[in-house]
């Protein structure tokens, strides 16, 4: 038999906007469980990827092992989705634990699943197997509604996005960076000082190639800032 010992919990915290703090979800994780194995899953940039390191602790959780979730919607945007991966951890007596949605986690539901009415042989059995059948029935249910309402909080937050993005278009506001104006970082600046300094077109003494790796730029990504830079100077 394993131990208490060889049991891992998994700390499960996912992002999928550049405006989300992850370190929260970590935070709290932490506060509950102080040894937790943090798993983050965090925003590119560019297109969500999913949620492959999810999938790797699902692949690696052994029977008993914990994964703990912030919140429901943590753990799939999909209310069907979520709802059957759910069963298949609890049928493989991997816990799962939701810090918001303590009603629905595996814990809460084995007592539910355990807690039916024992029968007593008399013809009062028919009327106890219904009664088992519905709490049964109800706790599933319980975990449904509270991934289905999960759902619906991100549904309703798309729509509340993209409705405020509209009215403020309709008042002449400006979403977004106007078009053909230029972002200026910190990054790029210190790189365009830096290409002017060593690149042989300003009079430096590195060519573009060298001058890129001394950098540490991508190619399009200098010679964007080198188009710039002579704009910047002829202007």
């Amino acid at each position: 038999m394993r131990g208490k010992s060889d049991m891992s919990i998994y700390g499960y915290c996912r992002i999928s906007t550049k405006k989300q703090n992850i370190e929260r979800q970590v935070r709290n994780i932490l506060a509950v469980h102080p040894d937790a194995i943090i798993v983050r899953e965090v925003y590119t940039g560019t297109k969500f990827q999913g949620r492959k390191e999810l999938d790797k602790i699902l692949k690696i959780a052994k029977p008993t092992d914990t994964i703990v979730f912030d919140s429901v919607s943590r753990m799939s945007r999909s209310a069907e989705e979520g709802y059957i991966e759910y069963e298949k951890l609890f049928c493989r007596n991997i816990t799962l634990e939701f810090l918001k949605e303590p009603h629905i986690n595996t814990e809460v539901y084995k007592k539910a699943l355990s807690g039916t009415v024992a029968m007593t042989g008399t013809n009062a059995d028919y009327i106890l197997e219904g009664v088992n059948k519905y709490l049964m029935a109800l706790a599933k249910e319980q975990i449904r509604l509270a991934f289905e309402q999960s759902e619906k909080e991100v549904q309703d937050l798309h729509q509340r996005t993209k409705e405020g993005i509209e009215t403020a278009r309709l008042n002449g506001k400006q979403i977004g960076q106007k078009p053909g104006t230029k972002l200026v970082t910190k990054k790029s600046i210190e790189a365009k000082k830096k290409i002017q300094q060593y690149s042989q077109e300003f009079g430096g003494t590195l060519s573009d190639v060298d001058c890129m790796k001394l950098i540490g730029l991508a190619r399009n990504t200098y010679y964007k800032y080198k188009r710039e830079l002579k704009e910047e100077m002829q202007g």
